[in-house]
């Protein structure tokens, strides 16, 4: 339960400061906790330092917002494409499948909320215990534990 305390996370930093990567691959940081929102919010700062992005997926109960921090994005919701660049946002509808991908060099990040949380942070902590990327059964399985069902593959990158 949330006790109505401000909360402060420093630039590069992780609100409870532990080490998230899903997946052994991408940094992931928690700004805001479903903790301090009484389960109505999470937000992170997701690294990547290579092309890619997650599998086509649903959220049964959760909007997904992202927002460019740095890098190049391709995200689809629906039948829309949406080219992202640093500043750009777009909001993922729950029940609508959607899935992006990092498609620049270097380094991106992108802001992701989950309104409301739902089980989002839990995947995350559970992706970030897993060293190697599971199989496609067992991918299917982790995103449906957490109310989410993948609906097709991840976005092609050159």
């Amino acid at each position: 339960m949330m006790d109505n305390s401000p909360v402060f996370v420093a630039a590069g930093a992780d609100r409870f400061e532990v080490l998230h990567q899903a997946f052994g691959l991408k940094p992931i940081d928690f700004k805001v906790s479903t903790e301090d929102t009484d389960g109505r919010l999470f937000i992170i700062e997701n690294g990547n330092n290579r092309p890619g992005g997650p599998p086509r997926h649903i959220h049964h109960a959760q909007e997904e917002w992202f927002y460019v921090l740095e890098g190049d994005y391709v995200i689809e919701v629906g039948d829309t494409t949406y080219p992202l660049g640093v500043g750009d946002a777009v909001l993922a509808p729950r029940a609508i499948p959607h899935v992006w991908a990092f498609v620049g060099s270097g380094r991106g990040r992108l802001l992701i909320a989950f309104q409301p949380a739902g089980q989002m942070e839990g995947f995350f902590v559970e992706t970030s215990e897993l060293e190697t990327l599971p199989s496609p059964e067992e991918l299917a399985s982790l995103f449906a534990r957490h109310g989410m069902l993948l609906v097709g593959p991840p976005l092609p990158v050159d």
